[in-house]
């Protein structure tokens, strides 16, 4: 949302600042869903805790609509607290409150009207229209970086399989330690009463490491039971739109040979 001045915010160690461009996904995503008939739209992430729970809820649905039911929605709670503070969100309860707002979602996304009463939220008899194709609309979470060790990367993953439709896991590489997260997540994922299976897992490459190294992250993810990969094409050296689909399209036929 804001990229804070470097210079000034010399505590923050996140992977963006001030001269770092990035678009507003619901805006981009309306515009995208005009001129594509196919591909499916995500949010990787959207800071889900610096928004108004009922507006974000009502752009994604609008953009489902659009789209016909291609959304995926990704949410995060973020590192930036600079954002947080200059958006007048609280930046030391957003995991907690990001749970609240994800029930609040759903119920706009599949009710008419709802009445909710919750710690942060009051709706009452109240609701969007249209409502999306999708009902609800699946909801992706980030975080986990590290590996998601320590206190707080364990309540990620707790919460990932208590509520979410899918992760986006932060790991270097496929490897032992990522299997061993994996199979922690699933764990949670039982204890909450859910199967496993039906959490969707997606892996990452680097463009900028090489075609050899994303392809071979590609196949480790799959070996582990990933049903999604994402190529990042930013920091390349790619200058065109074209570039960075022809990079994407690379790996995709490598990775089916």
């Amino acid at each position: 949302m804001l990229g804070a001045d470097g210079k000034h915010y010399t505590d923050l160690t996140g992977p963006y600042r001030l001269e770092h461009m990035f678009h507003e996904p619901f805006v981009v995503f309306g515009y995208m869903a005009a001129i594509t008939t196919r591909i499916e739209l995500v949010t990787a992430v959207i800071i889900l805790g610096q928004r108004q729970t009922a507006l974000v809820a009502k752009q994604a649905a609008e953009v489902d609509v659009l789209t016909g039911g291609r959304l995926r929605l990704g949410i995060g709670t973020g590192w930036n607290y600079v954002e947080y503070d200059a958006l007048g969100e609280n930046f030391h309860d957003r995991g907690q409150r990001s749970e609240e707002q994800v029930e609040v979602m759903r119920a706009l996304w599949t009710q008419e009207v709802i009445d909710f009463d919750g710690r942060w939220h009051k709706v009452t008899r109240a609701g969007i229209n249209p409502l999306p194709v999708q009902r609800p609309i699946p909801i992706w979470l980030g975080g986990g970086r590290g590996a998601a060790v320590g206190n707080r990367g364990e309540r990620v993953l707790r919460r990932i399989g208590r509520i979410a439709d899918g992760w986006f896991p932060q790991f270097v590489a496929p490897d032992d330690q990522a299997k061993g997260v994996l199979d922690r997540l699933w764990g949670y994922a039982r204890e909450a009463g859910r199967d496993p299976s039906s959490i969707g897992i997606e892996g990452r490459g680097n463009y900028s490491d090489g075609l050899e190294q994303c392809v071979s992250l590609a196949r480790g993810w799959k070996d582990l039971g990933a049903t999604h990969y994402s190529v990042n094409t930013m920091g390349a050296g790619l200058k065109t739109p074209q570039d960075h689909i022809d990079a994407i399209r690379k790996i995709k036929d490598a990775v089916e040979v």
